[in-house]
């Protein structure tokens, strides 16, 4: 692929997230500025810059960047915040995170996926992302409170553990249905009186999985 072919496949990546929705300016901005490139390998190098999921390694997919967008824009993350993220996956969700928050902390249960993640991160100068392998199911206690939480797998409901690690005033957003059917992405925001939620539109994402990968 010649430079004149990746500058015009980069155009058309961002003309494809504001026709998909993804209108914020920092959301947009970030999104240019993190490479999607590195994050996908293999045999789908090719279709980096395609807006679709792609798969990656131990089962797991990449997530079609119009839907990273999007969650990312519902999460209206501010340069102040701490976010959590559940399922690292490739770490590209983590990285365009880390352009719009103070702190990002990542966790997947697959060990090979932190450490492929870890080692692109190194390469991008993203130093303020912490990727740990674990049970998202349970969140991040010795880090909490959280001013935003971003699930990339879904649960039949919000998981308590998350609830309860995220500050008063911040915003989770995650799909919610049974994993062989239509889920819904919805964004919890928690108030002084509770929470309230909104249903954003569906999505189809892997299943929240309890305990480590087997890799």
């Amino acid at each position: 692929m010649t430079d004149d072919d990746l500058a015009t496949r980069k155009m058309q990546f961002l003309y494809a997230l504001r026709s998909k929705g993804v209108t914020d300016a920092r959301v947009l901005g970030a999104m240019e500025e993190i490479d999607r490139g590195p994050f996908v390998r293999g045999l789908f190098a090719e279709r980096a810059y395609e807006d679709m999921p792609l798969p990656i390694a131990c089962g797991q997919t990449i997530s079609q960047p119009s839907v990273v967008g999007l969650m990312t824009q519902a999460l209206n993350v501010t340069p102040r915040d701490k976010v959590l993220e559940i399922g690292t996956g490739s770490g590209y969700q983590a990285a365009i995170l880390a352009k719009l928050a103070r702190r990002v902390y990542t966790i997947d249960r697959h060990r090979r996926l932190v450490r492929e993640a870890r080692d692109i991160f190194e390469e991008l100068n993203l130093h303020t992302i912490t990727a740990i392998t674990g049970d998202g199911s349970h969140g991040l206690p010795d880090q909490a409170p959280f001013d935003r939480i971003i699930v990339t797998a879904a649960a039949e409901d919000p998981p308590g553990p998350l609830l309860a690690q995220l500050k008063e005033g911040g915003i989770m957003v995650l799909p919610v249905g049974q994993s062989d059917a239509v889920q819904s992405l919805i964004r919890v925001h928690k108030t002084p009186d509770g929470l309230e939620y909104d249903e954003l539109r569906d999505v189809r994402f892997v299943p929240l999985l309890e305990g480590l990968g087997k890799d």
